[in-house]
């Protein structure tokens, strides 16, 4: 069997229809999509590597020889699927019988349908008490320099509501730990790093602010998707720019979905740990501060028109995208130095179930992965949401997390199959 032969639209198209449904079900505000993403991927991944070893699998020792690959990382999609979304049965099947026709009868269709739900129970119970979606404490703090504080009137939350500390104690799939690499603290309130980063955020992230630039509005704006549906969108089109083979996509998808994954976990232990305060508040409550040269603006608003409901630093989505972007110039097979488009359609306009904006250019281009990475980091300091400090330290956490994960799963295998 030549693996090269096999494409990776089955792939791809699970992959969308999954992510779809995770928006259409919690608008991403849940762990719920990535982390069936996430199943599913490597699920496929295994089942594959069981057919023809390539790459090192996840958990999954048992050979699938003479099992069919599309058969079998159809069934393995689907059998993770439809445990994450029950109440998309109908459209789940569809998608698996359209895949499954195009299979010949017989008995290694037979046994890639096998293999498939195999791999799939494998992974689910290997993930069965993960407490993704597990609640933790969270204790408020009186306002103080420094401290998260609530600000239910921009967060749009409940009185008393903190969002994600239950993330801070989820397992990883990669990492040894929630807290496996620890930030180094913020800078101090009364530091020169602290009053720059300040007087940067209250001046660029304002919400009328007269220094912003019209391409820093763009990048900010368009920078909002959640970053487990726009970097799966990028991976999908570069799958097919760079003529990925199957094996190369489940692997790559597989990869990409577990980092970042771990990725939000990695940094929620560290706002947690750290439960430092947001822009907001502090531009706000600047005259209490103690530092002399900050000065407070009690009606100081963002360009989000919006605060999310959990400490600052450092940035999860500085983290979670820095962490994607290390994987892909990995598993692509292009390195860091590449060319490439994003494009991204629409975005709230605010916070979460806001009215939809249309991005105007959609796309945005970069010569490398990490340009894109640390652009999407610092896109949250002229959303007005994130210190300076906190995108960079969020850029750095996810390039180790990348890291981390390319260097330790689903390794090539010193193999001659291709």
């Amino acid at each position: 069997m030549k693996v090269e032969n096999y494409q990776p639209e089955i792939v791809n198209s699970w992959n969308e229809i999954i992510m779809n449904l995770a928006i259409e079900k919690d608008g991403l505000l849940t762990l719920n999509g990535v982390r069936t993403e996430a199943l599913a991927h490597t699920a496929m991944h295994n089942a594959l590597n069981a057919i023809v070893p390539v790459y090192t699998s996840y958990g999954f020792e048992e050979s699938g020889q003479g099992a069919d690959p599309i058969a079998a990382v159809s069934q393995a999609a689907y059998e993770v699927a439809r445990t994450s979304f029950p109440e998309n049965e109908t459209e789940l099947k569809e998608l698996l019988y359209n895949s499954l026709s195009e299979v010949p009868n017989g008995r290694s269709k037979e046994l890639g349908i096998q293999l498939g739900k195999d791999v799939a129970v494998n992974i689910l119970e290997v993930r069965s008490k993960d407490n993704w979606n597990g609640e933790a404490d969270y204790t408020w703090h009186p306002m103080a320099p420094g401290v998260y504080a609530e600000f239910k009137e921009h967060s749009g939350t409940p009185e008393g509501f903190v969002f994600g500390a239950g993330w801070a104690a989820a397992t990883p799939f990669l990492l040894p730990g929630p807290d496996h690499f620890r930030s180094p603290p913020p800078p101090e309130i009364n530091s020169d790093a602290y009053t720059q980063a300040f007087k940067e955020v209250k001046e660029y992230g304002s919400t009328y602010s007269n220094v912003r630039t019209d391409d820093q509005v763009h990048l900010a704006m368009w920078w909002k998707d959640f970053v487990e549906n726009s970097h799966n969108r990028l991976a999908r089109d570069l799958i097919v720019k760079e003529g990925l083979n199957l094996w190369e996509a489940a692997r790559t998808m597989a990869l990409l979905n577990m980092t970042v994954y771990d990725a939000y976990i990695n940094v929620f232990d560290n706002k947690f740990h750290y439960n430092h305060w947001r822009p907001y508040t502090a531009i706000r409550w600047a005259a209490n501060d103690e530092n002399p040269e900050t000065e407070a603006d009690e009606g100081w608003n963002n360009l989000h028109q919006h605060t999310y409901a959990f400490p600052s630093y450092p940035s999860a989505h500085g983290t979670a995208s820095s962490a994607a972007m290390r994987v892909l110039s990995n598993t692509l097979g292009t390195g860091d130095e590449y060319a490439f488009t994003m494009i991204t359609e629409e975005v709230d306009s605010a916070g979460p179930f806001s009215d939809k904006v249309k991005m105007i250019p959609p796309k945005r281009s970069f010569n490398s992965f990490t340009e894109a990475g640390l652009e999407a980091s610092m896109s949250r300091v002229y959303l007005g949401i994130h210190f300076r400090y906190d995108s960079e330290e969020g850029h750095r956490l996810g390039n180790k997390i990348g890291d981390y994960a390319n260097a330790n799963f689903l390794t090539p295998l010193k193999t001659d199959v291709k």
